[in-house]
């Protein structure tokens, strides 16, 4: 669905909420406590939800009641559905992502609240049951920060690595460090020991980091301005995905707390997996039906953090 979609399919939450129920339970509403398919639903309005409905569950030892966002990520929000469905339709289709700023403008929230959705959708687009990569795999890392000395070119950055297969999935961790140890831990977790073959740079790190895929990895050197050799050895696959990525960060963010930068990786990683699926929308919808609720609290718990 694009933006115009959803404007005509879902103009008002009652809508939101029946598609929402759907999503969640397509084979018939079922009771969040004790399972049974003996549910009834009634009308419950509240002042700031005048045509609100509740499920009750008609068992006699539960009676449980619950509605069709109880213990989801749209949990006791108080912004209506249709300005989430809305943000959802902008986030997933936004190439380069968009700013929590222009989101606020986009649907007449505060900041905080437009910042607080955001996050809340990017929660729903982690993916932790990802298919090892395989095939032909190019392996790189990246470096995101502030500005410094070129003599200082590492200094206070933090790592991306990104592992992307050609035709095929791109990961992004944001990893620690660069040493030979992370990037093997980070290797071993996301490449299958059956790859086809694996791309890296010259970074002397990967020699002893990928000795599980000897006779398999091929390095490039760019400090001999060769960027391809023999044809089908280089990075430049995953190079655009961190190109795009950092254009993100500069054209639409311009800064991101580094306590959160893997939650903007996940975004990323998200949406150009999904790039030639026209059902990203609904896809992503139906995760954020299934993801528990994140609370603010989770988001701004005081945690060391820096900016880039």
């Amino acid at each position: 669905m694009n933006i115009i979609d959803i404007h005509k399919t879902f103009k008002s939450d009652d809508q939101c909420t029946e598609y929402l129920a759907k999503l969640r339970w397509p084979d018939g509403v079922r009771c969040l406590t004790c399972g049974t398919d003996k549910v009834k639903q009634y009308s419950s309005p509240t002042k700031k939800q005048p045509s609100r409905k509740v499920y009750e569950c008609q068992e006699p030892t539960c009676k449980q009641q619950f509605t069709a966002t109880s213990g989801t990520i749209f949990h006791d929000t108080h912004l209506p559905l249709t300005k989430w469905f809305l943000a959802l339709s902008i986030l997933v289709d936004a190439k380069k992502s968009v700013s929590a700023k222009q989101l606020q403008r986009h649907l007449g929230t505060g900041y905080k609240t437009a910042w607080y959705l955001a996050h809340r959708i990017r929660k729903a687009m982690e993916e932790s049951d990802r298919p090892l990569l395989g095939g032909i795999v190019e392996m790189d890392e990246t470096y995101v920060g502030g500005r410094t000395k070129s003599w200082q070119r590492y200094k206070n950055k933090d790592v991306v690595v990104g592992m992307r297969q050609r035709g095929g999935q791109l990961h992004l961790v944001h990893a620690p460090d660069s040493t030979a140890f992370t990037l093997k831990e980070i290797a071993e977790g996301h490449i299958s020991p059956d790859v086809e073959a694996l791309m890296t740079d010259e970074l002397p790190a990967y020699k002893t980091s990928l000795e599980k895929f000897s006779g398999k990895h091929k390095q490039i050197r760019h400090k001999d301005k060769v960027y391809v050799l023999a044809g089908n050895i280089h990075t430049n696959t995953i190079e655009s995905a961190f190109s795009l990525f950092k254009r993100g960060i500069v054209g639409s963010f311009h800064r991101v707390s580094i306590k959160h930068l893997q939650r903007y990786l996940n975004e990323f990683q998200f949406r150009f997996n999904r790039r030639d699926n026209a059902n990203r929308f609904e896809e992503t919808l139906s995760r954020m039906a299934r993801v528990k609720p994140m609370p603010f609290a989770e988001l701004t718990q005081p945690v060391p953090a820096k900016s880039v």
